[in-house]
């Protein structure tokens, strides 16, 4: 089986690539000189070429709070991006299983704690980092 994890240099991603290395398992995790997720056609190729059968998607375009702050266009386009080109070419692909990895700040500002998956989209999201979090919302739904 072949499992791909994009953004598996992050912090997330190289956890999920390190849970990985004691499983039956091929693991691409392809850096983002070798797979630009921003473009669709490199992403089409790639899920080609190798077939893979699970994928995880820990990539996203991410920043600190002024990051987002700054450029909340960036924030959100290139996420939808990613998540778009990923989700779309793993069902033409025919991928049996993807993992799309969220984040809290999905969740409202003021969620009860500990957050619970009923609270997504039950009140308004953190200001400096919405842009982000609608991306990966919508990458959810």
């Amino acid at each position: 089986m072949k499992v791909l994890v994009l953004g598996g240099s992050g912090m997330v991603g190289s956890a999920v690539c390190r849970r990985l290395e004691d499983e039956p398992v091929d693991i691409l995790a392809p850096s983002r000189r070798e797979l630009d997720l921003l473009d669709e056609n490199a992403v089409a190729a790639y899920f080609s070429a190798r077939e893979p059968d699970h994928i995880y998607l820990a990539a996203a375009k991410v920043g600190g709070i002024l990051a987002n702050d700054t450029y909340p266009a960036e924030f959100l386009q290139q996420n939808l991006a990613i998540q778009n080109h990923v989700i779309h070419h793993s069902w033409k692909c025919g991928v049996k299983k993807l993992c799309f990895l969220g984040s809290s700040c999905i969740y409202p500002r003021l969620a009860p704690q500990p957050i619970s998956e009923d609270s997504l989209l039950t009140g308004p999201l953190e200001s400096t980092n919405q842009w982000y979090a609608i991306a990966k919302i919508a990458g959810i739904k």
